[in-house]
């Protein structure tokens, strides 16, 4: 019975069930399940939609599928590892958003999606995020990892601005800065004082890697 539970838990992800996603987590948790086995089944899913999308096989719209059923099913199994006082294993922790003034949230989804298939537990902002609201998230996640998207030229210095705070905070020895976003270069990262630049979603994951030493 349980088995099957979680098949159909892995399978909203991998047949891209928004509709279903948060009853059949509800489902789990209901039927005892331990909820960090629920995790990894989701985390394996979408590790799988990942390495597709990453192989050309699978396109944006797949991943953004795959992304929002995660937004409906992990927050339920999260609780209940919350309540269990039980702990996920991590690669490290990633505190990610669109900076302020930036709307747009495909690119910085696709980041997000990617890392936690990768392992890491990611900490999303969203979009629009202010630079005070990134430096309370850094401080107060103890994040190892802050990932920053622009995707317009004007809100493109929203990072160096964050950066800067970090600084001035005493925060930026602490945690290490990834920028991203069309109008971002690696000249321009190194400009501001990011500690890398990536230049699509894949590239992204493996880039935090190296950042924390993480063999690949």
């Amino acid at each position: 019975m349980n088995s099957d539970i979680l098949d159909q838990l892995k399978n909203t992800v991998l047949e891209f069930d928004i509709d279903s996603a948060e009853d059949i987590a509800k489902k789990a948790v209901d039927s005892g399940i331990d909820p960090l086995a629920a995790a990894a089944v989701l985390t394996d899913a979408i590790r799988v939609i990942g390495n597709k999308f990453g192989s050309g096989e699978l396109f944006l719209p797949e991943l953004v599928c795959a992304s929002e059923v995660l937004k409906k099913a992990f927050p339920i199994i999260n609780e209940a590892i919350e309540a269990k006082g039980q702990k996920q294993t991590s690669l490290g922790k990633v505190v990610i958003g669109t900076v302020f003034g930036d709307i747009h949230s495909i690119g910085k989804g696709m980041v997000a999606t990617l890392l936690y298939a990768a392992g890491f537990e990611v900490i999303d902002l969203g979009i629009n995020v202010k630079g005070e609201d990134f430096l309370k998230a850094v401080k107060e996640q103890n994040a190892d990892i802050l990932a920053m998207s622009a995707l317009l030229t004007t809100t493109a210095m929203e990072q160096k601005n964050v950066i800067e705070g970090l600084k001035k905070d005493g925060l930026r020895d602490r945690v290490k800065v990834i920028v991203g976003g069309s109008p971002i270069n690696q000249e321009f990262a190194d400009s501001i004082g990011a500690d890398g630049y990536g230049a699509t979603a894949p590239e992204g994951v493996k880039i935090a890697k190296r950042l924390l030493g993480i063999e690949q």
